[in-house]
């Protein structure tokens, strides 16, 4: 384990420099934030709208070739990708014009046939796929929903679970989380589809689980160190979850890193959003839910209920 040489508890003044870690939070909010309004999104077919085409080329072909066959059509803007390092397997998306997209099956029908018309040999059409506009609306609304829902449950399960103040710090860490998420999305016009959505509330998940092994440490010395002054107790909770954290924290991005480095170009984006989510979550965990629980008078809720 990589903090198993460490025989004491480590004592790092993380509540110490908090407003440093506030600052450089705030910054990379910012950051993000006027990216998004500048930039905004690099929106995939599941949001745009248009048609996927993953296609497997029985003869080696040239891609340039592939470009200037789909561009004859001049249905729209279009990007091509080879998949798993395959010189013959290819994903074909096409950001449709508005004057085609009233029959799906005539574009697909229209796409086949002159990919055929060019290429010899057997092609294997693995997977085609066709996002109408009015579609990739509610999708982008349920995305929305879906990631605002899961916040409000986190607050309410943390409220429930612990008090309004620790509720409060958790909430704020998870919307540091989503937002600088997104906004490395935007900056580096990765594709923003259904799997960076999945991939945000998976970090959400995370990012609250580390937060709550921290808070319950919190709660367990605020029971036992009843003279200990909250800076001392917050910055003691810290250090005594940090090997865990971390050893967590580690392990996780090591199994990323494989579906990342070997998955494949179809699930990068996805363990690139889960890599920077988990980094970021164990970040807010520790120096943004916790040292904020500092001016939110915990010790008066737990006389309260004693």
């Amino acid at each position: 384990m990589l903090f198993r040489f460490i025989k004491k508890t480590p004592n790092i003044s993380f509540v110490e420099n908090r407003k440093k870690f506030f600052l450089l939070s705030l910054f990379f909010a910012v950051v993000s934030l006027f990216s998004l309004w500048i930039k905004g999104l690099n929106f995939g077919i599941d949001f745009k709208g248009g048609l996927l085409s993953e296609v497997k080329f029985e003869k080696n072909i040239e891609l340039e070739n592939l470009r200037n066959s789909i561009k004859e059509l001049k249905y729209g803007d279009f990007s091509l990708q080879r998949l798993d390092n395959s010189s013959d397997n290819y994903l074909i998306k096409m950001e449709l014009n508005s004057e085609f997209q009233s029959n799906q099956e005539l574009l697909i029908s229209e796409l086949k046939k002159t990919i055929e018309q060019n290429f010899e040999g057997k092609v294997d059409y693995r997977r085609v796929e066709y996002v109408g506009p009015t579609v990739s609306t509610e999708l982008i609304m349920t995305g929305i929903i879906a990631i605002i829902v899961a916040i409000f449950s986190m607050l309410v399960y943390i409220w429930f679970r612990f008090e309004l103040p620790f509720a409060v710090g958790a909430v704020l860490a998870l919307i540091h989380d989503t937002i600088l998420t997104i906004g490395m999305f935007s900056i580096s016009s990765l594709e923003f589809n259904l799997s960076t959505v999945a991939a945000i509330l998976l970090i959400i998940g995370y990012s609250m689980n580390d937060t709550v092994v921290v808070y319950d440490r919190i709660r367990e010395n605020l029971k036992k160190f009843k003279k200990l002054d909250t800076y001392s107790l917050l910055n003691k909770s810290i250090n005594e979850t940090l090997s865990r954290t971390i050893n967590t924290t580690a392990t996780t991005i090591l199994a990323l890193l494989a579906l990342f480095i070997f998955g494949g170009n179809i699930i990068k984006d996805f363990s690139l959003a889960m890599i920077w989510g988990i980094v970021i979550g164990t970040y807010s965990s520790i120096l943004i839910a916790t040292p904020i629980l500092l001016n939110m008078q915990i010790r008066k809720v737990k006389e309260k209920e004693e």
